[in-house]
């Protein structure tokens, strides 16, 4: 049945969407929700310099590719099969680290992207610890790579 242009499953959907919003408002801040409604530098680099592949101990995996040109990160960009807080971690560490100095980017630590995030919830912590921890693994490689160290 159609009222007033729109179906009964119509919104029923919208009643649904706004219940969800409503859930992710009270658990999340405002910048996780933008972060993995609308991520940033999503995807596989297909040249990058260097790789960093994460399995954590929850389930998710996290890649991290970067591109970097005179020991700077020039480029930045994650893959997970993650939950929508894994995917505002991703999004948000490598919006963080575009332009930095790789040494600089592997002294990041998971406080300092929780405070980019306005937080997270206890249960979500780990994915913060994920994204750094992956981003650590590919500056090693990089530097391991090149045999210099940071």
């Amino acid at each position: 049945m159609i009222l007033s242009g729109r179906s009964d499953f119509d919104r029923m959907i919208e009643e649904i969407q706004s219940l969800i919003i409503q859930e992710e408002r009270a658990l999340y801040s405002e910048k996780v929700i933008e972060e993995y409604h609308h991520p940033q530098n999503l995807g596989r680099m297909s040249e990058s310099d260097t790789v960093g592949i994460v399995h954590g101990w929850c389930g998710d995996t996290m890649e991290i590719y970067l591109r970097v040109n005179g020991r700077r990160i020039v480029e930045a960009t994650f893959m997970t099969d993650g939950c929508g807080p894994t995917v505002a971690c991703g999004s948000k560490l490598t919006t963080m680290i575009h332009g930095m100095p790789i040494g600089k980017a592997g002294e990041l630590t998971k406080e300092d992207l929780l405070t980019a995030l306005d937080g997270l919830p206890e249960e979500s912590v780990h994915c913060a610890e994920l994204a750094v921890n992956t981003l650590q693994e590919a500056i090693a490689n990089y530097c391991a790579q090149r045999h210099d160290g940071k």
